[in-house]
């Protein structure tokens, strides 16, 4: 078997790139890579004031908003977005100058990017059985839940994840409320 529960707790804590907040690294990939030579990461940020994203070269990424009223997102060269906890996320490219405001108060945003060219990835909610063959499939439990999984059940503690790696990424999974599913494969 090849998954293991991520622990909320076991999260690593580090600086924003641009140092204006405190991102919660997920998992990255290689494991150990840093901001400027990993293939593919998966974080959450606090945000408690408006202002611009750090920009990463040939990077693509996906915002969604975990908790609090929402953002409006200005990536360059298309049209204001608002996100909130219940809207789609948002996919765009990390590479673009990209601001952000507030709606009302401070969110916790989830973020999932991919070095362009290598890697491919799509968040979304775990609102139908997850199905096909990514090399990577993470679910991040948002409340406690107990998930079915691999003939068995696998409970998730609030912002534990379980990451399933190889022939495993490709079982099914869910569907479960109040969980996020990100799948990643090789390009």
């Amino acid at each position: 078997m090849s998954h293991r529960i991520l622990k909320a707790a076991d999260h690593r804590r580090m600086p924003w790139k641009n140092g204006r907040g405190e991102t919660v690294e997920i998992a990255v990939h290689p494991a150990g890579a840093g901001l400027a030579d990993f293939g593919w990461r998966v974080s959450m940020a606090g945000v408690t004031e408006d202002g611009d994203f750090s920009i990463f070269p040939q990077i693509d990424r996906t915002l969604a908003v975990l908790t609090g009223a929402g953002i409006a997102l200005q990536v360059q060269g298309q049209s204001m977005r608002r996100l909130t906890p219940e809207s789609e996320p948002l996919a765009f490219p990390a590479d673009l100058p990209t601001s952000a405001r507030l709606l009302a108060g401070p969110i916790t945003d989830l973020n999932v990017m991919t070095r362009r060219g290598a890697f491919t990835h799509r968040l979304s909610r775990l609102t139908q059985v997850a199905e096909g063959a990514p090399d990577w499939r993470l679910l991040l439990a948002t409340a406690p839940v107990v998930l079915d999984f691999a003939g068995g059940t696998v409970a998730l503690d609030q912002l534990d994840v379980l990451l399933c790696e190889g022939p495993e990424a490709a079982l099914p999974a869910g569907p479960a409320p109040d969980v996020w599913l990100i799948e990643i494969a090789r390009a």
